[in-house]
């Protein structure tokens, strides 16, 4: 198992648990947390016992965002080409979330916003306490919201998207919900054993299956209409070779 310095890393019962540990600093995100991050994906990837991967941020707030005293600090000598390579770890963080072969569900206390927003939204699935908030606020201290601008197109209507971008708004987790941004929101007072019972549903579904339905959905997004029928062709006869479809089909007969 690898060293970390700013996450924890544990498996329980094929769920790898994925927690930021910088709550001291709201679990600010710098270039190693980052990696880190990565880092952990990876290596969940590689465990083939896994079927869930649930990110969660320690102490009140999942992320607050970028650590910017870090990143100024970073950025004040940086040049051009460096600043790319700093920028593109994030995006390809996002991309790694997005090609990970299993679920990722964010569960969301407190505050989720810029990078932090982005980095929850990037997950497969939020579930987020009633008290959470979310935004990307980074217009205000002039930076833009770049990277998870494309997570957020992808999850709420342009319109929704353009107006949070440049209002800078921090919204309820209701509101979250009500556009289409979050999954569920469950009470402060039950929302660790709501989560535990979600990604416990999760896990008792087919590994394979999960797999392939990600897969796909994430594969029609550049797509036309009848390209992404082929490609569901495609996966509907693959989905049929594997031992979890066969098993699936044995106990389903024999019930009926």
């Amino acid at each position: 198992m690898a060293d970390y310095r700013k996450l924890l890393y544990s498996v329980e019962q094929g769920v790898a648990h994925i927690t930021l540990n910088r709550p001291h600093k709201r679990n600010a995100l710098d270039a190693e947390l980052v990696g880190e991050i990565r880092q952990a994906l990876d290596t969940s990837v590689a465990d083939e016992s896994l079927r869930i991967v649930l990110l969660v941020g320690a102490g009140k707030d999942f992320c607050s965002g970028a650590d910017l005293a870090a990143l100024e600090q970073r950025l004040s000598q940086a040049s051009v080409r460096e600043n790319i390579a700093d920028a593109r770890r994030w995006g390809d963080l996002f991309i790694a979330m997005r090609r990970h072969p299993r679920p990722i569900v964010a569960a969301v206390r407190g505050r989720a916003l810029a990078g932090g927003c982005g980095l929850a939204t990037a997950a497969d699935i939020v579930l987020a306490a009633e008290s959470a908030q979310f935004g990307y606020p980074e217009v205000k201290i002039g930076f833009v919201p770049a990277m998870v601008m494309a997570i957020l197109r992808r999850s709420v209507p342009e319109k929704r998207a353009f107006e949070l971008l440049v209002s800078g708004e921090v919204i309820s987790a209701a509101a979250a919900l009500e556009m289409g941004m979050i999954n569920r929101v469950f009470a402060d007072a039950t929302f660790e054993s709501e989560v535990a019972a979600y990604v416990s549903r999760l896990t008792a579904q087919s590994t394979s299956a999960l797999h392939l339905t990600k897969s796909l959905l994430y594969q029609m997004d550049a797509l036309s209409f009848e390209a992404a029928i082929s490609a569901g062709v495609e996966m509907n006869a693959l989905a049929r070779t594997t031992a979890d479809y066969r098993r699936g089909i044995e106990q389903f007969l024999k019930k009926s």
